[in-house]
């Protein structure tokens, strides 16, 4: 259950989508001069090296962000680049900031980030790297899923969460779903963004099916990079589930998506698209 280790994926196609789009929302909430607390359920280690045996054991950073380094991205993806280059400062240029460096570079003195990272290894790795910001950032070795109800509601009742689990059991489509239901009833008007893999499987399908009937606010994107496999295994995609968004987001994301979509294209069926309902 605790095989999963984010280092072999580092910088992939879907790290790039939803780290651009964690980064969209993270500058949006710094429009208002009110705090906020961003809080991440599944943190991982913090920065990875791409330049070891293990990034390099798949090379999968090679189909992402390094994409993006031989072109020249549109202006929507200024804020997340800076993210990774300020990660290039603290690390050396063969670094990859996870999502808790992504939230790092944006959030201000007064706002707070709350990690939780279930992996022993990831979990001393997160805590040696915020060590000393223990006053605004706080490390947790602990399931996410369940450290999430002693944040919300944040104080300032603004805050967004990023749900990011492995989903190496299928037991955690569920659990996202459940997550929700019991983190809306705490904190009603918090931003939600969930990452899914897509997969030839049902589970996926079934949590959005299940997000949906949540009648929510949201914002649904989704980056195909690969004709999904004859056999039926691996991901040929991801997405992200953007609940309560910010009313600039698609406004963002939309006509980025074609551009995605073909500079991260493994073959000639990769697309990009993004729907959703703001009430």
């Amino acid at each position: 259950m605790l095989s999963y280790r984010h280092a072999f994926h580092a910088g992939n196609h879907a790290d790039v989508l939803k780290h651009w789009v964690y980064s969209l929302v993270l500058e949006y909430f710094n429009q208002k001069d009110k705090p906020y607390w961003v809080v991440d359920t599944h943190a991982g280690a913090g920065i990875y090296r791409l330049d070891t045996a293990v990034a390099n054991k798949t090379a999968e950073y090679l189909g992402g962000i390094a994409r993006l380094y031989k072109t020249s991205p549109p202006d929507a993806f200024g804020s997340y680049l800076q993210a990774v280059a300020d990660t290039h400062n603290i690390a050396g240029k063969d670094s990859y900031p996870g999502s808790p460096c992504i939230a790092d570079h944006f959030i201000r003195a007064e706002d707070k980030l709350r990690l939780f990272e279930l992996h022993p290894a990831d979990a001393a790795l997160l805590e040696q790297q915020f060590a000393h910001r223990k006053r605004q950032v706080s490390t947790q070795a602990k399931d996410g899923f369940e450290g999430i109800k002693a944040c919300l509601p944040p104080p300032s009742k603004r805050g967004l969460v990023l749900i990011d689990p492995p989903y190496e059991v299928k037991d955690d489509y569920a659990r996202v779903v459940s997550c929700i239901k019991e983190a809306l009833k705490r904190f009603s008007t918090g931003t939600y963004l969930i990452w899914y893999p897509r997969l030839q499987r049902p589970e996926p399908q079934q949590m959005l099916d299940k997000l949906r009937e949540l009648n929510t606010d949201y914002l649904h994107i989704c980056l195909d990079v690969q004709q999904p496999s004859a056999d039926g295994f691996g991901m040929h995609g991801s997405g992200m589930w953007v609940i309560n968004q910010p009313w600039t987001l698609r406004q963002s994301v939309e006509p980025q998506l074609a551009w995605l979509a073909q500079t991260l294209a493994q073959d000639d069926h990769a697309r990009a698209w993004c729907e959703g309902q703001q009430k």
